[in-house]
């Protein structure tokens, strides 16, 4: 049976596990890096905007300049153009490792926004009642707005995961390794369309599966929020 495969694919099964390990440890380190920061931005976003509790015109607009213009570059240049912060982090600008940094700095904005989109469904009535009764910002943020957003929340990271997983295919084309330096080397280099196709298919079952799980998931927390 692994013979008959490899045969059909033309590699060793062994480099496709490879590969695959390499985009879940570049997906999994720069969403949960990412995750963390973009969250503490959207907060800020929602607090400071107009009309918000603690409304800053200077640091929102600030903050959301540099989130438009870091969405609006696209990913494959976003690469290269951080090259020179990637050498001067991890002290090279190849492999698994070397691509969190671009990954991270690509999803920290993207995630940001939706983050916002989610926390503002709170609504600003519950925030001024918790105000109101003397709640800290620490406490309108762990027992108001997260409980409140939570269902939208894991849609934002669900669409978040499924936007790193194409981005880090892309990060192959600059040697970051996973599935995506494995199609381009080993697939279309090579005239290898077997194994091109095949895991393109398995990249559009992976993130099939990741949406289905993440709209479960966001369906049973709003429910159990009601």
């Amino acid at each position: 049976m692994r013979e008959s495969i490899e045969n059909f694919l033309g590699i060793p099964v062994s480099k496709i596990g490879i590969s695959i390990s390499e985009t879940l440890y570049m997906v999994s380190i720069a969403l949960i890096i990412g995750a963390v920061v973009a969250f503490i931005i959207s907060i800020i976003l929602i607090f400071t905007r107009k009309g918000g509790l603690y409304q800053n015109t200077i640091v929102y607009n600030v903050i959301n300049i540099v989130i438009n213009v870091i969405r609006s570059t696209p990913f494959v240049v976003l690469l290269i153009a951080v090259m020179p912060l990637t050498k001067a982090l991890i002290g090279t600008r190849i492999g698994p490792t070397a691509a969190i940094v671009p990954l991270t700095i690509y999803i920290v904005p993207f995630l940001s926004r939706l983050m916002e989109n989610s926390l503002l469904d709170t609504g600003k009535g519950i925030l001024e009642a918790a105000q109101s009764m003397g709640a800290t910002s620490w406490q309108m943020i762990f027992y108001f707005i997260l409980p409140e957003s939570k269902g939208s929340l894991i849609l934002s990271l669900t669409t978040g995961i499924v936007g790193l997983i194409g981005a880090s295919a892309m990060a192959g084309y600059i040697g970051g390794g996973g599935i995506g330096s494995l199609v381009l080397n080993y697939g279309y280099n090579r005239f290898n369309f077997e194994l091109m196709y095949s895991l393109v298919i398995l990249l559009i079952i992976v993130t099939q599966v990741v949406q289905s799980l993440g709209n479960s998931f966001a369906e049973r927390a709003r429910k159990n929020n009601l």
